[in-house]
């Protein structure tokens, strides 16, 4: 008798939880930009970003920053996912991890500094419990 295990691939909730963090950087920039599109440069957007100030500045930062982020959150929910990680502590931690993220960016954005470091602090050490939570 010839048995065959089939592996089926599931987009889990921590999967999703990294496509929104990819796409948190993309509203930072929608952020930056809010009414000023008529008077940003399209042709040099960077440069028009690098010249503003206050929460269109922080906002930017906040775009920056959540590039940053991003690949050892990419990283700690494959790797969890590779060593078997059990599925509903690992989406409620990587939901979580999102949620502190929008956070910080509202905080960035808001120009609540303090407030914003301890979320930034709160949120890697949610990733580094992501990457180690399929430790065995």
């Amino acid at each position: 008798m010839n048995t065959t295990t089939v592996h089926v691939a599931r987009f889990t909730a921590a999967y999703w939880c990294v496509l929104i963090a990819a796409l948190l950087p993309m509203v930072c920039a929608l952020l930056a930009k809010r009414g000023a599109f008529r008077r940003s440069d399209n042709a040099d957007p960077r440069s028009w970003l690098d010249r503003q100030t206050g929460w269109r500045a922080r906002a930017n930062a906040a775009q920056a920053n959540s590039f940053e982020a991003l690949p050892f959150f990419i990283g700690a929910v494959v790797i969890a996912h590779q060593l078997g990680a059990p599925q509903t502590p690992l989406d409620m931690l990587a939901l979580a991890f999102v949620l502190l993220r929008i956070g910080f960016i509202a905080l960035y954005v808001g120009g609540m500094p303090t407030a914003r470091s301890l979320v930034w602090s709160a949120g890697l050490l949610f990733n580094v419990a992501i990457l180690f939570i399929g430790y065995r």
